[in-house]
């Protein structure tokens, strides 16, 4: 059994805390408007998120989400916003709990051809309306707080 197995089935059967991720809320300055995906899945809107990575800080990783899954070019807080939880299922077995460490991406533009485009579709929101689109509650609550 390789370890990333026996670390996710050691999740799975609730021996250890949930997992880290870490997410992208972006924002378009001139409005405030947010950035949501659709994820890959089910098609539901989402935010960019994903692991953290070897040699790059929380917020660097955050932005490198953003930029792989929504084509997102601009400037990430080092500060998170918040965190919020969901359970990922992994191939039709049980979910794992996974902890979302949120960063704020000011968006400078939007680039048409990235990594995912393929894969996902964007849309514009204000805070409001991003928060009634997401499933999670913690999520709904950092998307509204930054209502104008």
């Amino acid at each position: 059994m390789n370890d990333v197995f026996r670390d996710v089935l050691g999740r799975m059967l609730g021996r250890r805390p949930a997992v880290l991720q870490v997410g992208a809320v972006c924002v378009r300055p001139s409005d405030g408007r947010i950035l949501l995906i659709t994820s890959r899945g089910t098609g539901r809107w989402i935010i960019p998120k994903g692991w953290p990575m070897t040699g790059r800080s929380a917020a660097a990783a955050a932005m490198q989400e953003a930029w792989e899954e929504a084509g997102v070019r601009g400037s990430v807080s080092a500060r998170p916003l918040g965190r919020y939880r969901y359970n990922k299922r992994h191939d039709g077995m049980l979910s794992v709990p996974i902890d979302v460490q949120v960063h704020r991406v000011q968006v400078d533009r939007l680039e048409d051809d990235f990594p995912e485009a393929a894969e996902r579709e964007r849309g514009w929101f204000s805070p409001r309306e991003a928060a009634g689109h997401v499933s999670e509650e913690e999520l709904r609550d950092i998307l509204l707080g930054l209502h104008r």
